[in-house]
């Protein structure tokens, strides 16, 4: 998978996309990320690619004129890209929507930033919106860290267990169960808190139903409304 972030602040990803399982991923050619600046695509001499909105208001809006040069200029030659705008007004993000965009072959995220962007631009080249949640962040970004981070676990070979991402949270609808580690020798009990005994009776049975359980317990305690869908389906 391509991906290319078009951003006012291309350097804000150099830190979280240059880290860990992202890093070895785009090391392996499995994803390949790329940092555009949206200012290098305007015609104003001072490479400002913001102004003040019509009809008065706080803040400034990102120019429509940049914003559509720069989408195109990443969308030629490709024949498969799926645009989208980090944005609060966008559909909430979810699980399922991460694998589905896992299997595009291009995509190009865009970042809002100041009060937004140009309702002409995202009319004229945005595919889809997507929030990560009902909050407001100082902009983009960040969202398109999380979307990144989020999508790039559905494809094949970034996770080294590929089942790991089949049993998190959501998938089967419930939060995710408890975990404890080894080694033994230190942790079987630690401030006075022990490993359930069903972990470590070898019975994968009766260890499958207490995970079951738990993850049950879990989604009832913190999301209702996904143990109440669970609970119907």
């Amino acid at each position: 998978m391509h991906i290319d972030v078009l951003s006012l602040f291309p350097e804000y990803f150099r830190g979280p996309l240059d880290e860990s399982i992202l890093k070895r991923a785009q090391d392996a050619h499995l994803i390949e990320i790329e940092r555009i600046n949206i200012r290098d695509y305007t015609l104003e001499r001072h490479k400002k690619a913001d102004d003040r909105p019509y009809g008065g208001g706080p803040g400034m809006v990102m120019m429509a004129e940049p914003v559509i040069k720069a989408v195109r200029a990443k969308k030629e030659g490709r024949l498969n890209t799926k645009v989208i705008y980090l944005s609060p007004q966008g559909v909430t993000l979810n699980a399922k929507m991460c694998r589905e965009l896992a299997k595009e072959e291009h995509l190009i995220l865009l970042c809002g930033h100041y009060e937004g962007i140009d309702e002409r631009a995202i009319d004229s080249v945005v595919d889809l919106e997507i929030s990560i949640g009902d909050f407001v962040l100082t902009n983009g970004c960040l969202a398109a860290c999380v979307l990144i981070d989020a999508v790039a676990r559905f494809i094949p070979g970034v996770i080294g267990d590929e089942r790991a991402a089949d049993e998190d949270s959501f998938e089967g609808g419930l939060l995710d169960f408890p975990h404890y580690t080894r080694p033994e020798v230190l942790s079987l009990e630690f401030e006075e808190r022990k490993v359930p005994e069903v972990l470590l009776s070898g019975n994968h049975a009766e260890i499958n139903a207490w995970r079951k359980k738990k993850a049950l317990e879990k989604t009832k305690k913190c999301r209702a409304d996904l143990y109440e869908a669970y609970i119907k389906s």
